[in-house]
């Protein structure tokens, strides 16, 4: 948001867990993005990821890690001989104090016993108790649509319509968490009342249901992958092309000659306000195994590694949802006016975009956690890289507590929200130098992420990138 994929049981990924034509809002986004290139100070949340080697895709893409080319380790004439303390020592650190970097891949728990940690109802889904946080979804959304009906549109009223739109795009993410709980198949074990709410609720948000659900699954299979990972991939000082996200060096060149403060600025607006649409349409902030993809139209000239088998089709099938949705909004505004459509529906829209990109963006990057290798990576080692943080009472009501116990959901999707508290408590408990969960308020998580956050480098043991400060490297 991260924005910014599922679990698909085998041989699929395992399923644990948005205008007119396409084309002229590509061209708006793109010539939007191509303002800061224009100065010279590519947005690393927009710019298009590298391709990594061809790969064979004539299967479904498994539950397991693919063979990579395996970046070579730091020669120790490359650095000094240190250990993880010292490269704790010279970096900023999070409400973590470093923790992240101390977990080795002997610490990490088999999924099995993880399971085994959890109290067996966790892992039941309730289609009724589902159903039922969805109808309040939808109920709020609804309320709230209704009360800027009311609203004038006058100038005077402008702080009113932008207090609107907060709250309204903030009430509407709760009906996005439905949804992508039904992507992971968390929702109800009757897979087509699943699928249906899904598809309608994200829909309603102009997300494509069945490529986002594919794209996420992939995010969830290489969480903090260096080459795999699908959302929020760094960019690699002196990266290898095909292995890494090259680049990073320059970024923390201009990041020094902007300074900190235009540097994070920066940062926020393109990830909050153009992340999610960027990363919709050319794969923005992934790693470089599936080049640049487009979650609408999944042929070339696009790079098609993210689509293997029947999955084109079922991109083809959520661009029939946003097609009959783009000409609902055009017949409302025939009837009530753009400008009056823009506010009751597009203002709360970039809301809802800005929370998902805040929720993945905070999930998994902050300033002392790191990436992984091939070789060092595994699929627990990256759920277990996810960060639960502290979004209070009213976040985690409206949202189905997506932030506060992602760590749950990225070890087992399949988990119902509903249960994830319990979940999160006893894998805490059972794991505790493993789980991860940092104090900071979100505020300052966020401007410490966007502002310090820039580029990694391999560090010569151990597999991990970890963050450069600015003016180190």
């Amino acid at each position: 948001m991260e924005g910014a994929r599922i679990c698909f049981s085998p041989p699929a990924v395992p399923y644990c867990h948005p205008h007119t034509s396409i084309r002229p809002l590509a061209l708006r986004v793109s010539m939007l993005a191509a303002l800061p290139l224009a100065c010279g100070f590519a947005a690393p949340a927009l710019r298009p990821r590298s391709v990594a080697p061809a790969v064979s895709r004539s299967a479904p893409l498994p539950f397991m890690v693919a063979t990579l080319p395996s970046p070579e380790a730091p020669s120790a004439a490359d650095y000094e001989a240190e250990t993880v303390e010292d490269i704790i020592a010279r970096i900023p650190l999070s409400g973590l104090q470093g923790k992240a970097m101390r977990v080795e891949k002997s610490d990490i728990p088999t999924k099995a016993q993880v399971r085994q940690a959890i109290p067996a109802h966790c892992f039941k889904r309730n289609t009724a108790k589902s159903m039922m946080y969805a109808a309040i979804s939808v109920a709020q959304s609804a309320a709230c649509l209704w009360a800027g009906t009311l609203i004038p549109m006058k100038a005077a009223f402008a702080p009113l319509w932008l207090a609107y739109a907060a709250v309204t795009g903030t009430v509407w993410t709760g009906m996005w968490v439905v949804a992508h709980e039904c992507g992971h198949k968390a929702f109800s074990d009757n897979l087509k009342l699943q699928d249906a709410v899904g598809y309608f609720l994200h829909t309603l948000l102009l997300v494509p249901y069945f490529s986002w659900q594919r794209s996420h699954a992939v995010h969830h299979a290489h969480t903090n992958h260096i080459t795999k990972g699908e959302t929020h991939v760094p960019f690699v000082v002196h990266g290898r092309e095909g292995i890494e996200n090259g680049g990073g060096e320059h970024d923390l060149e201009k990041a020094e000659k902007l300074g900190k403060r235009a540097w994070g600025t920066l940062q926020l607006v393109f990830h909050l306000v153009f992340g999610w649409p960027a990363y919709l349409l050319w794969g923005a902030t992934g790693g470089p195994k599936y080049g640049t993809s487009n979650h609408f139209v999944p042929v070339k000239p696009f790079n098609t590694n993210l689509w293997p088998a029947s999955w084109p089709l079922k991109v083809w099938r959520s661009d029939l949802g946003i097609g009959a949705m783009l000409g609902v909004l055009g017949l409302v505004a025939s009837k009530i006016g753009g400008a009056r459509l823009a506010m009751l529906y597009g203002a709360p829209y970039l809301f809802t975009n800005a929370w998902l990109v805040l929720y993945t963006w905070l999930q998994h990057t902050d300033v002392d956690v790191p990436h992984l290798t091939n070789d060092e990576f595994s699929y627990m080692r990256g759920a277990f890289l996810t960060v639960d943080r502290p979004y209070g009472r009213v976040f985690d009501w409206l949202h189905h507590k997506i932030g506060s116990t992602h760590v749950a959901h990225h070890i087992d999707c399949t988990i119902p929200h509903y249960h994830a508290r319990e979940a999160t408590d006893a894998i805490a408990k059972a794991f505790p130098k493993a789980y991860l969960y940092d104090p900071t308020p979100i505020h300052t998580a966020l401007w410490r992420v966007a502002s310090n956050c820039i580029a990694v480098k391999l560090q010569p043991f151990g597999g991990r990138y970890t963050w450069v400060p600015v003016g180190s490297q």
